[in-house]
């Protein structure tokens, strides 16, 4: 970097470090020589492992990786810094990285220690440029915020209240000095929530700042496609549902963008979420062959995840981006809706929803127009197209009066509930939301945010098997 570069850097890493040509060569270092924020959060540790909830000696040779999460506070009563480095291994041969707030410029540097160099790897901004998204720490920060795959309960792979990682008693992890500050994962969830709204409100703030809009793709994509992924799941232990449990709720994700539509947008549904008969569920881990494998070790243990049933669920940056959106008037809440209502039982990967990107304003938009433009764009195409067609069911939901929609697009997702609640009882019909589900499992396995294979099971279903979708009468058919 140039001397001016790095002077622009604004960060407690920048400010407490690097403008001080100081290098922290360990965490351990940098934690030491870091101010903490007599008003701030005090300094949390969060431990995580794919394999945290495996037998420790179940394999020796299985690859357990622990890393720890740092939060920090700095500057002020928010968190500024997290950290991310390995556990119980050498501080000065494992990774460290580090996303930082600057107040300044109101964005995350991130920076990473390739030893004994300190990287600066770009800021939020540096996410959404072409030429650098998806590419380094970007393949995973993909919107320029911080991230947290499992960021709701029971926070899979994480310690947490819901489950405690297992050790061994002379597991070098012990020793480590920040094992004995571990806290539970759910303290996480809400600093990582909170850093994500602090960025989205940054970034809507300067992209808004001269009443146009530069690049309305950026902005509309977190709405039309799934940039991001959040990983979900029961709150069950896979391994104590029994044949004769009851009933087993699936992650409300699974169904629809619960967060999106019924928390955010408000609508009045009334339908309650579909429950899985427990023996559907037990049956099925036999039927697929469900499994947590590890090829380079050759791991292999029959079952589920920890907790059952894991499925890829839309993202809070996308939710966060689109609450925003509406709460901030850049698109009206009824906008929003009608573009989620499309395919909503696809919450993620869906293929007729980011079908409409391509009405997206191309050049510079007024705030104001972005979504009457992106709207008008879309219904004159629908004239021309079948009435199946994306752009065609737009067009009708948008041709909805301004009082009626919410009523109308509840009373679908009611009727959809409804009839997976009817299906979800049957063998055959569970059975085509765990192929639902692996598809989904398997579209993400595509993504960079994939980082170690333990995170998902893996199933019987041949590998060339077509892709899923669901429909709205809540059966199961292959993606178009």
């Amino acid at each position: 970097m140039t001397e001016e570069e790095l002077a622009a850097l604004g960060d407690p890493m920048a400010t407490v470090f690097f403008h001080r040509a100081s290098y922290p060569p360990t965490v351990g270092d940098l934690l030491r020589d870091l101010p903490q924020s007599p008003t701030g959060p005090a300094q949390a540790v969060y431990l995580i492992g794919e394999a945290g909830q495996i037998p420790p000696k179940a394999s020796p040779a299985l690859f357990r990786d622990f890393r720890f999460a740092i939060a920090r506070s700095v500057q002020g009563s928010e968190v500024d810094l997290l950290i991310s480095t390995g556990a119980g291994v050498d501080p000065q041969a494992t990774f460290l990285q580090v996303a930082a707030w600057d107040p300044v410029a109101k964005v995350f540097n991130y920076y990473m220690r390739i030893a004994p160099t300190w990287v600066w790897a770009g800021n939020s901004w540096s996410a959404l440029e072409d030429d650098s998204r998806g590419r380094g720490c970007f393949d995973s920060h993909i919107n320029g915020s911080v991230v947290m795959k499992e960021l709701r309960l029971p926070w899979s792979n994480w310690q947490s209240q819901s489950a405690t990682i297992r050790l061994d008693e002379d597991d070098p992890v012990r020793a480590d000095p920040l094992f004995k500050e571990v806290i539970g994962a759910e303290r996480l969830e809400l600093t990582v929530r909170a850093l994500v709204s602090r960025w989205t409100e940054a970034r809507l703030a300067e992209v808004t700042r001269t009443g146009t809009v530069a690049r309305p793709d950026h902005l509309l994509r977190q709405l039309f496609t799934t940039t991001a992924i959040n990983l979900a799941t029961t709150g069950v232990q896979s391994a104590t549902v029994t044949a004769t449990g009851g009933d087993l709720p699936l992650p409300p994700g699974f169904w629809l963008n619960t967060d999106a539509l019924l928390d955010d947008l408000e609508l009045p549904v009334t339908a309650a979420l579909p429950r899985a008969p427990a023996a559907w569920y037990v049956a099925s881990l036999a039927d697929f062959d469900f499994r947590l494998e590890e090829r380079a070790s050759g791991f292999s243990q029959a079952g589920d995840t920890f907790f059952a049933f894991t499925t890829p669920e839309a993202a809070n940056e996308d939710d966060d981006v689109i609450r925003q959106m509406v709460q901030r008037g850049l698109v009206p809440a009824k906008f929003a809706a009608c573009a989620l209502m499309v395919d909503f039982t696809n919450p993620v990967f869906s293929p007729d929803r980011a079908r409409l990107m391509a009405y997206v304003p191309a050049t510079p938009t007024a705030v104001g127009d972005l979504a009457a433009t992106t709207a008008q764009a879309i219904v004159a195409a629908a004239a021309q197209l079948p009435a199946t067609s994306p752009e065609a069911r737009f067009a009708a939901d948008w041709a909805l009066a301004d009082g009626d929609w919410p009523q109308v697009f509840a009373g679908r997702i009611d009727a959809y509930l409804a009839a997976a609640a009817v299906r979800i009882r049957t063998q055959a019909g569970f059975n085509d939301y765990v192929r639902l589900a692996e598809s989904r499992r398997r579209d993400f396995k595509e993504m960079k945010l994939n980082e170690f294979e333990l995170t998902l099971p893996v199933t019987n279903i041949p590998a060339d098997a077509p892709r899923l979708a669901m429909r709205e009468d809540a059966t199961v058919a292959d993606r178009s």
